[in-house]
């Protein structure tokens, strides 16, 4: 070999130079990381939450179709799922749900009308036009507290046909109802102040007690017979002593009504007052 051929120097190696104080190993080991692209958390967090609110719809979607299936047990399980979700994509499918052919499955849509609450308001108001589904409809309106159903149901106890259905949803819906029952108890009409009596002694509200009191000397019988039996149920001392006098009431059904009030009450201790 000629002495003036000179072999390549180890310092000719690309690897094995050095730039400023960054050594060839180093180079080597961070280009992979510059090559990797970073996920950054806050964007994948948004993709993360679309997905799980697609997920959700099409379960909905998913429930939805199965209300339609041909096994009751399989729309029934449709419909208490939709009004687990409460979605208010849930109410239109549900009302339909409320004249499915079975009972069992018009029952638990009720439920889950009730489950759904305020959203479902307006799509059942709208149903207490129609004579078939009015009753589910009425026991609906029952479980969601919301200001808007009360005089619905007020107005439907001038129906014979259903006022006992809203008696019911009535009681169901408990103190905020006895705001609009009282007032009722001097109302025209007679069915109307005695439907309002059975709500109230059902709902057991002290509240109720003094205008109670005062529905003892209605010019109605049974009215008078409705009002002791509701004090009865509240339970309280004042309705104790009121019904007292109907001993020697003109109607001989309330007499022996109030006779077994109170020959019942002689053998319990003295109650403390309803809660109100």
């Amino acid at each position: 070999m000629d002495s003036k051929t000179k072999r390549p120097s180890l310092d000719n190696n690309p690897l094995s130079q050095q730039s400023g104080d960054e050594s060839a190993a180093e180079v080597v080991a961070e280009r992979p990381q510059a090559e990797s692209p970073s996920v950054e958390p806050e964007t994948a967090g948004p993709g993360m939450v679309a997905l799980e609110e697609e997920q959700v719809k099409d379960e909905i979607d998913i429930q939805i179709d199965l209300l339609a299936d041909p096994d009751w047990v399989v729309r029934r399980e449709a419909v208490i799922t939709l009004g687990e979700m409460g979605d208010e994509r849930c109410v239109e499918p549900l009302a339909r749900a409320l004249r499915d052919g079975d009972w069992q499955v018009r029952e638990v849509a009720i439920e889950a009308m009730g489950q759904v609450g305020p959203p479902a308001v307006e799509t059942l108001l709208k149903l207490l036009r129609d004579w078939e589904v009015r009753k589910y409809a009425i026991a609906a309106l029952g479980k969601i507290r919301d200001e808007r159903v009360l005089d619905p149901l007020m107005l439907q106890l001038r129906n014979d046909e259903f006022k006992d259905d809203a008696i019911d949803a009535l009681v169901a819906l408990g103190a905020p109802s006895v705001e609009k029952l009282i007032p009722a108890l001097r109302d025209k009409d007679e069915n109307v102040r005695k439907c309002a009596v059975l709500a109230l002694g059902r709902i057991k509200s002290s509240e109720a007690i003094d205008p109670l009191i005062q529905m003892l000397g209605d010019k109605d019988w049974f009215t008078r017979l409705t009002a002791a039996a509701a004090l009865e149920s509240i339970g309280d001392d004042r309705g104790r002593e009121a019904i007292k006098p109907l001993l020697k009431d003109s109607d001989m059904v309330v007499k022996m009504r109030v006779e077994r009030i109170l020959a019942k009450w002689k053998k319990q201790p003295t109650s403390e007052p309803a809660n109100a």
